[in-house]
């Protein structure tokens, strides 16, 4: 077998320059760092005095022109849409009904609740849309007013093209606003707010929604209101559910 000779160690020297060969060449200074030309470099200027990299990126950085930042209060944002609906309590639907919690005598007080669902169509009487959907909490007995205050959250269901809930304070004896919480459907991302208007508590009611946040309503939805009057009543067409008097799949 032939003999393995050890390799001798080289020997280092203070010239950098005399133990390199091509395709080496000698390594130069850039401050405190060092290169070798024979890997790609890119050169950096500096700004006088020198920024940290971070620095430079936060504090140095343009912001967006103003048609480059996204609008808020452009198109369907903006626009605020009218839409008139009626309630009815037809008597055909076991609502409302008084839960007894509070096992409180007389009156409805803060414990009870009141679930409730009726019928809805559009403000021109001429369609059925669905129903409403919610259930109120006695708040307060106002005998003064001859009524009750209660608080509401509840749902406006119309068929295909969704529906929108509402949140706020439900008095039986005059008009309030409740806010609108959102939507399904054409109704997604909804807000503003309805203004409720008591004709014949509980069995008729009158609502005209402040809407934004959504494309423009279907014409269906939107006939010209009936003058709200304890006799208003829908057409015969809409009550009996016919076809033409009815949104898609309305809910029942």
């Amino acid at each position: 077998m032939a003999s393995i000779n050890p390799l001798s160690s080289p020997k280092l020297t203070n010239s950098v320059s005399s133990t390199l060969t091509p395709p080496f060449k000698p390594q130069t200074q850039l401050g405190q760092f060092t290169h070798s030309p024979v890997f790609p470099t890119h050169k950096l200027s500096f700004s006088k005095p020198r920024k940290n990299v971070t620095t430079a990126f936060f504090f140095n950085s343009k912001p967006k022109s103003p048609a480059q930042a996204p609008s808020s209060t452009s198109g369907a944002g903006s626009k605020v849409q009218e839409l008139n609906v009626y309630e009815m309590n037809e008597r055909d639907r076991g609502s409302p009904v008084v839960l007894k919690l509070s096992q409180k005598p007389g009156q409805l007080a803060l414990g009870d609740l009141v679930p409730f669902s009726n019928k809805l169509y559009s403000g021109d009487l001429k369609k059925r849309l669905g129903i409403t959907a919610g259930i109120c909490v006695p708040i307060q007995h106002v005998p003064e007013k001859k009524g009750d205050r209660y608080e509401a959250i509840y749902s406006f269901h119309f068929g295909d093209y969704g529906h929108i809930s509402v949140q706020g304070p439900y008095l039986t004896y005059e008009d309030t606003s409740l806010a609108v919480t959102g939507g399904t459907g054409i109704f997604q991302g909804v807000s503003g707010k309805v203004k409720l208007h008591q004709i014949v508590f509980p069995f008729k009611l009158f609502y005209t929604f402040y809407l934004k946040g959504i494309p423009d309503l279907p014409g269906e939805l939107l006939g010209k209101p009936v003058a709200p009057s304890p006799s208003v009543e829908p057409s015969s067409e809409a009550k009996a559910a016919l076809p033409g008097a009815v949104v898609s799949n309305y809910t029942d």
